[in-house]
């Protein structure tokens, strides 16, 4: 059982890190803070009941999504703003060469990503329903694995990971058609 005493000290240094994923989820500056100050109060008052020795990441992910889905996804909101400069980190799948080898296949998707810009990313990610974006932002952009996405989601492994592929699936489409838009893919490349 922890110490609401060491609540600072062992708490204190996600900030930086709940923040970025609250303004994901917000989608503004504004939202964002108010979804971080109550995280760290909810975190505060409950943090008699953190088992130490556990994730206390997670914990706080988990209450940040909880606190989200409850407050602020149920009202329309202004209009979004938001900052995913991780997200070129997501991928797109290998399915994209023309001639279906590995080097052929690299080369097209070094071409693609190339080509593709932030705002392009920015904006696969944004279009993804809300049951997929946010597994894919804790997944891709948080670095959760499957189980510790399961307990901050409060959903099972199998759904994360059901739900974590078909979001990629959907953001492959959506690249894939900009890719096409701009000319970057090979006339006879497969359609994933």
């Amino acid at each position: 059982m922890a110490d609401q005493a060491d609540f600072e000290r062992d708490a204190m240094g996600f900030t930086q890190q709940l923040y970025s994923a609250a303004m994901r989820m917000a989608r503004n500056p504004d939202d964002a803070e108010d979804l971080v100050q109550e995280t760290y109060l909810k975190a505060y008052r409950a943090y008699h009941s953190f088992q130490e020795g556990t994730n206390l990441k997670a914990w706080l992910y988990r209450i940040l999504t909880n606190t989200y889905i409850n407050e602020y996804r149920k009202e329309s909101r202004r209009p979004a703003e938001v900052d995913l400069g991780a997200a070129e980190d997501l991928y797109l799948y290998r399915r994209i060469g023309a001639d279906g080898s590995a080097e052929a296949s690299r080369a097209t998707e070094d071409r693609v990503l190339d080509g593709l810009v932030e705002s392009d990313v920015k904006a696969a990610v944004e279009g993804l329903p809300e049951a997929f974006r946010a597994l894919v932002l804790l997944a891709d952009l948080e670095g959760f694995s499957y189980k510790e996405i399961a307990e901050i989601l409060d959903i099972p492994i199998g759904t994360v990971m059901s739900r974590l592929h078909r979001g990629r699936r959907a953001m492959q489409k959506t690249l894939w058609e900009y890719a096409g838009r701009r000319g970057l893919l090979p006339e006879d490349a497969e359609r994933p």
